[in-house]
């Protein structure tokens, strides 16, 4: 069993949790993931890493309600306990191995979506803890939705928060936003973007224009988190890739996301997963390929 320390509502159906985890704080890097089941029969929801302390243990967590179980979690309290809290999964962020000296030559962009917040702010407190600043664009709806703005203001270089309905920061998109910075004459060797699927498809296509290197992170599409359920399949470049064991983070360029957008409304019923097998073959799933997850 693992404890809720702390249990925090951030914005309208956004609640931030510190997990007791001890094996999971020691070995996690930016970039990866948990799953977390609340019981024994309770459904696995993958969740990136928002932050970590060490010497305290703890795993800090940021839970959208978007359906039954995120809701059952939302209403979790301090003192109440997680069943399974497995980790740390996927792959650290690809900065983590780069040489230190190369890094900090490197200015770096990160663009955030809603609580696409949450896996960034790791990011940026990890290059900012070395030494490091790097330029952070966070967009929401509306201010009351921005999460994380102290946090996030204290490790980035410079903080740019968007609104859609314009009354606070940047009125428009973030896509407007890196369209203004690189205006200004600001140059960025590489971009982090991580939010909606669609958020990140407009990067794309953006930076894409600008000549400007993209990482996003594929989270939003994985379900199992092991691969074997093949909701996170999707291609990159001439390649299958799944989110959960091969990323979740991925050259954006090089992402199809109106594939991974269409199989995400597909293998939303069970006609659709049926499909999905059907025309994908041994591709379907991850590792082995022919591991039957779905059956």
């Amino acid at each position: 069993m693992y404890k809720i320390l702390k249990a925090k509502k951030l914005a309208d159906k956004i609640f931030l949790m510190d997990v007791h985890a001890p094996r999971v704080a020691s070995h996690c890097q930016p970039g990866q993931f948990v799953i977390v089941k609340m019981d024994e029969k309770g459904e696995r929801i993958p969740l990136t890493i928002c932050d970590y302390d060490r010497v305290a243990g703890t795993i800090t967590i940021v839970v959208q309600e978007v359906g039954a179980s995120t809701t059952k979690m939302g209403a979790l309290k301090e003192g109440d306990y997680f069943r399974d809290f497995t980790g740390p999964l996927g792959c650290a962020s690809e900065f983590v191995n780069e040489d230190m000296e190369t890094l900090k030559n490197k200015k770096m962009l990160f663009v955030a979506g809603g609580v696409g917040a949450a896996p960034v702010y790791p990011q940026v407190k990890w290059l900012h803890e070395r030494g490091i600043d790097a330029d952070v664009i966070v967009g929401a709806k509306t201010k009351d939705m921005l999460i994380l703005e102290d946090e996030m203001k204290a490790v980035a270089g410079n903080y740019y928060p968007c609104t859609d309905d314009g009354t606070y920061g940047h009125a428009g998109m973030v896509t407007t936003m890196v369209e203004e910075l690189v205006n200004e004459g600001k140059k960025y060797d590489v971009c982090v973007a991580i939010g909606p699927m669609i958020m990140m498809k407009f990067v794309c296509l953006l930076t894409k224009k600008l000549e400007i290197p993209t990482i996003v992170s594929m989270n939003p599409i994985m379900v199992d988190g092991t691969g074997m359920c093949g909701a996170c399949r999707l291609q990159v470049g001439d390649e299958i890739k799944f989110a959960c064991v091969d990323g979740p983070e991925f050259d954006g360029h090089l992402v199809d996301f109106d594939q991974a957008m269409k199989r995400s409304q597909m293998y939303k019923t069970q006609e659709g997963r049926a499909m999905l097998k059907l025309q994908e073959g041994d591709t379907h799933h991850g590792g082995c390929g022919h591991c039957g997850g779905d059956e």
